[in-house]
């Protein structure tokens, strides 16, 4: 099956935090504050798939309020934190949701990410994930983490979905 055939089904983008939508640092204040940097080219690109009329879900090992507050103001309301097995979680989420595995992609960046995207129908990694991922994912982004990886793999699926022209026109106009 090629890429696109792949893509053409996608109803479910599942994607990790730390190294995804952010590049990996994780930076604490003077007070022991977390601070995450997040590309707003990936903010938009999720906006664009959930107007699709597609759903985009954060499946992480870490807990943290940054994620829920990222989450809520892109109007992510799957998010499941702390799972460091994260194929339980993404199994329970396809239930629930009644998908099956040829209509999840999943994109991540490290050893956690593996048994997920081995199992879906779309694995996903980015240009700096660790060497087992690269070899298992069946797209690997040219962009690296937290610098709009979610966007360039988001604009393919609706590019492969023939969306992407309707969903740009308010922006290119007429």
């Amino acid at each position: 099956m090629d890429l696109q055939d792949r893509m053409r089904p996608i109803e479910l983008v599942l994607s990790d935090v730390d190294g995804v939508l952010t590049d990996g640092g994780i930076v604490f204040d003077n007070e022991g504050i977390e601070i995450k940097r997040f590309h707003i080219r990936d903010g938009l690109g999720i906006r664009l798939w959930q107007r699709a009329g597609h759903r985009f879900g954060l499946v992480t090992g870490r807990t943290s309020h940054i994620v829920q507050m990222r989450a809520a103001e892109l109007g992510i309301d799957i998010v499941r934190q702390g799972f460091e097995e994260k194929l339980p979680a993404v199994l329970d989420l396809m239930r629930e949701l009644n998908l099956r595995p040829h209509q999840v992609c999943y994109v991540g960046d490290d050893l956690p990410d593996l048994p997920v995207v081995r199992h879906v129908g779309l694995g996903v990694t980015v240009a700096d994930a660790c060497p087992e991922l690269l070899a298992a994912a069946h797209f690997t982004t040219s962009t690296r983490g937290g610098e709009g990886a979610v966007r360039e793999l988001l604009e393919m699926i609706l590019k492969a979905q023939g969306r992407w022209d309707d969903l740009i026109e308010r922006y290119v106009g007429a």
